[in-house]
C-alpha cells in the first residue's frame, strides 16, 4: 500500500531572534545563517485556515469533521475557496493550490493554516508560493506527510518555524489535540516522550523506542517524510546546511529496498554526514517485498546508515501515519536524549 493511497483511506506579527545577520538574498543559501521566524500562538476565538495544497478529497463528511474538530479546541474554521476543487487527484490546478496559500498567509484575518490532507502535489506548487508573503505575514502552518515539502522550502526560503504535525482530516485524539495545544495556546517548550502503557502486559510492549546510539545532542529539528524529502533534494527549495541539525524522518507505504534507497540518497547526497543527531519515527506499513532471496530488516537498514555516524539516535518516535500523532517544530532548537528517546525543545515554538 502505497503513501498516498494510504492517506486516501484514513481521509487523511512575527518575532526574529537574530542568528547571525544577513542579506535576504542569501537566505536560501545558508539556513544557519537567516534569522529564524516564530509564529504568533494561538488563542480561543483565533480562525484556522483550511487549504488543500496536495491531493483531493472526494466526500464531504471529512470535510465536516475537520470543522467539527478546530471548533471543538476553540477555533473558527475558514475553508480556502479552492479546498473541494478538482484536477486529477489533486485539489485543483498547481496555481489554485498555490493561490489557496498564498492567500492564506496574506489574509489579516487567518492566525494559522493547516492542510486539509497530504497524498501529493506539493512539490509541484514550490515555484509558485510567495515567500516574500509568507515571510512578511508568518503564521502557524501545519501538516505532514506531504506537506513536508512545503515545510523544507518555506524554511529554506523564509526561516519560519513550521509544524510537522496533523493535518485537518486525521485523527484528533487526545494525544494529538494535548501536544497541539501545549505547543501552540500554552507556548510551551515541550518535552516530547513515548507513552508509558504496559496495560495488562509485565513490561511495555506498544510504542517502544530503539537506542541506536546513546548520548545527548543539541541542534535545529529538520525533517519530515522520508519520500517526499528525498524527493526534493537537488532542488533549490531543499536546505543545503544540514550542519548540527537533529533530522527526524517517518514514512508509510514503503517497500524496505525503497527505504534503504532513500537512506542511500541521503547518505550519497552529504546529509547524513552533516547531522548531530537522528531521530526515526514511525515507518507505518512498511513491508519487505521481494524477489524471494529475502530482505535486510528496517533496523539493519537504519543501523547501516546511522550506526557508522557515531552520533546520539534512536527510532520509534511518535512521528508518522499513526493516530497517536505528535506536532513537531521545523527549525527549533531542541535537545535530543537517544538514551530516553525524549526531545525537548530549548524554547517555545511561537512568541
Amino acid at each position: 500500500m502505497q503513501r498516498r493511497k494510504f492517506i486516501q483511506n484514513i481521509g487523511v506579527g512575527s518575532l526574529i531572534l537574530p542568528l547571525n545577520p544577513v542579506s535576504f538574498d542569501k537566505i536560501d543559501k545558508n539556513p544557519s545563517n537567516q534569522d529564524i521566524l516564530l509564529p504568533e500562538g494561538l488563542k480561543e476565538g483565533d480562525t484556522i485556515g483550511i487549504v488543500s495544497p496536495s491531493s483531493a478529497i472526494f466526500e464531504s463528511e471529512p470535510y465536516e469533521i475537520a470543522r467539527e474538530s478546530f471548533e471543538a479546541m476553540g477555533l473558527k474554521v475558514k475553508f480556502g475557496k479552492n479546498t473541494r476543487n478538482r484536477h486529477g487527484h489533486l485539489a485543483g490546478t498547481d496555481e489554485e493550490r498555490a493561490e489557496e496559500l498564498n492567500n492564506m498567509f496574506r489574509d489579516d484575518s487567518i492566525q494559522a493554516i493547516i492542510a486539509l490532507r497530504g497524498g501529493s502535489g506539493a512539490a509541484r506548487i514550490l515555484d509558485k508560493l510567495d515567500y516574500e508573503a509568507i515571510k512578511n505575514n508568518p503564521k502557524v502552518f501545519i501538516g505532514y506527510s506531504d506537506i513536508t515539502a512545503l515545510h523544507l522550502a518555506i524554511f529554506k526560503k523564509t526561516g519560519l518555524v513550521t509544524f510537522h504535525g496533523p493535518v485537518a482530516v486525521s485523527t484528533w485524539n487526545s494525544f494529538s489535540s494535548d501536544y497541539l495545544k501545549r505547543l501552540l495556546f500554552e507556548k510551551e517548550a515541550i518535552t516530547y516522550e513515548n507513552p508509558i502503557s504496559k496495560g495488562d502486559e509485565l513490561v511495555q510492549t506498544r510504542n517502544r523506542i530503539r537506542v541506536i546510539k546513546e548520548g545527548t545532542v543539541k541542534g535545529q529539528l529538520l525533517g519530515g517524510n522520508l519520500s517526499v524529502l528525498t524527493g526534493i533534494m537537488g532542488s533549490e527549495y531543499f536546505p543545503q546546511d544540514w550542519d548540527g541539525k537533529i533530522l527526524y524522518l517517518e514514512d508509510v507505504g514503503e517497500k524496505i529496498y525503497a527505504v534503504d534507497r532513500m537512506m542511500s540518497q541521503l547518505y550519497l547526497g552529504g546529509v547524513l554526514d552533516k547531522i548531530s543527531g537522528f531521530v526515526f519515527g514511525k515507518c507505518s506499513d512498511c513491508d519487505p517485498g521481494g524477489s524471494g532471496y529475502g530482505s535486510l530488516t528496517m533496523e539493519e537498514v537504519i543501523d547501516h546508515y546511522i550506526k557508522p555516524l557515531n552520533i546520539p539516535a534512536y527510532s520509534g518516535a511518535m512521528i508518522g501515519h499513526i493516530s497517536d500523532n505528535a506536532t513537531i517544530p521545523n527549525g527549533l532548537e531542541a535537545e535530543m536524549n537517544a538514551t530516553k528517546g525524549t526531545i525537548k525543545l530549548l524554547s517555545p515554538a511561537v512568541k
